[in-house]
């Protein structure tokens, strides 16, 4: 069994790093590339580092609901 070295944070956190992100999605690092190129998955720049802007897709996600 593989053990990772990644921190387990969870997935209640405003930020993720790509990484974390493939891992608790079960999505490949390169669909989730191909998502943010698209515009589907916003990310912020954290310093030199492109996370994933959990809290912002939370709000998109919920807000879609509310029109479906």
């Amino acid at each position: 069994m593989e053990t990772s070295n990644a921190p387990q944070v969870p997935a209640t956190v405003p930020t993720m790093t790509i990484e974390r992100f493939s891992q608790l999605s079960g999505l490949d690092e390169g669909v989730i590339q191909g998502h943010i190129r698209r515009g589907y998955l916003p990310t912020i720049k954290v310093g030199r580092y492109r996370m994933i802007n959990v809290a912002l897709l939370n709000a998109q996600c919920l807000n879609a609901e509310e029109w479906s």
